[in-house]
C-alpha cells in the first residue's frame, strides 16, 4: 500500500505581499517575519489625506521618541503623541518623498500632555536679544519644580526634523514684566522651534512647539495634495450615499 507523501517545507495560500510576509537570510537560516509596506493602497481622497497626516506623525515620532517625554493618561507616549499630532494640518508628499521619510517643522507639534496649566509662550526679544517669552511668574515656582526645554530643528539637507530636550534651571531664566524668559541668539533661528514644559513629579503641562519656520507651508497647499495624489495614482471615488451600489 502506498503511503501518502507529505510535501516538505512551507505551504501557504495567497501571495506573500498580500499576506504581509517576508523572508530573509540570517546566519545561514531562513527567517520569516511580517512585512510593512509604505506603499499606499487604493483609497478615497479623504482616506489619502488621513494617511498623509499619519505618515507625517510617524516621521516626527521617529526622532522625538529618543527624547524623554510625558503624555499622561495614555498607554504609552506614542499613543499620546499621535493622538495630538494627528489633529495638525496634513502635509502632502509624493510617493518618492515618502520613502525618504520627509518631516517638517511646524507650529503645534506636541511634546507633552498633562494636567498642569499650559505655559503660554511666544518668540520675541529681551533687551534686543532673541528670547523665548513665557507667562511664568517666579513667585509661583516651587523648588521641586522642573522645566524641560524641547528644541526642534528643521534640517534642510535631508528635510528631517530633529528633537532634543534638556532640563532648564530657573536661574537660567530672565525676569521680565510679562514673565520669565529664556534669552539667547539661538531663539532667533528661523529653522528651529521650542517648547518649555513645566513638570511637577508625575504631572506636566501640555505644550507644543512654537516656531517661525515656514518650509512646511508649501506642502499643505491644494497643489501639493494633487501632486501627491498623482504620484500614487490610486484614488477611488467615495461611495455616493444617495445612490448606493
Amino acid at each position: 500500500m502506498k503511503k501518502n507523501k507529505q510535501p516538505q517545507g512551507l505551504n501557504f495560500t495567497g501571495s506573500l505581499r498580500s499576506a504581509g510576509i517576508t523572508f530573509y537570510q540570517k546566519q545561514g537560516q531562513t527567517i520569516m517575519r511580517s512585512s510593512t509596506s509604505y506603499h499606499q493602497k487604493s483609497c478615497t481622497r479623504a482616506q489619502f489625506v488621513q494617511r498623509q497626516r499619519m505618515r507625517h506623525t510617524m516621521a516626527l515620532w521617529m526622532t522625538l521618541k529618543y527624547c524623554k517625554t510625558m503624555f499622561t493618561g495614555y498607554a504609552n507616549s506614542f499613543r499620546g503623541f499621535s493622538s495630538l499630532a494627528n489633529r495638525m494640518p496634513a502635509v502632502y508628499v509624493t510617493d518618492e518623498e515618502a520613502k525618504r521619510s520627509l518631516a517638517f517643522l511646524m507650529p503645534g507639534i506636541p511634546v507633552s500632555e498633562g494636567t498642569l496649566p499650559p505655559v503660554q509662550q511666544s518668540l520675541g526679544e529681551v533687551n534686543g536679544v532673541a528670547a523665548l517669552l513665557t507667562d511664568l511668574k517666579l513667585g509661583s515656582i516651587k523648588p521641586s519644580d522642573a522645566f524641560w526645554l524641547y528644541t526642534a530643528e528643521q534640517r534642510l539637507d535631508t528635510i528631517q526634523v530633529y528633537f532634543k530636550m534638556r532640563e532648564v534651571k530657573v536661574s537660567e531664566m530672565t525676569q521680565t514684566e510679562e514673565g520669565l524668559a529664556l534669552v539667547g541668539e539661538e531663539f532667533g533661528d528661523d529653522n528651529k522651534g521650542w517648547a518649555l514644559v513645566h513638570v511637577k513629579k508625575d504631572r506636566c503641562s501640555t505644550q507644543s512647539i512654537i516656531t517661525r519656520c515656514t518650509l512646511y507651508r508649501q506642502h499643505t497647499t491644494e497643489e501639493a495634495l494633487e501632486a501627491a495624489i498623482q504620484s500614487y495614482g490610486k484614488l477611488v471615488k467615495a461611495p455616493d450615499p444617495f445612490h448606493p451600489m
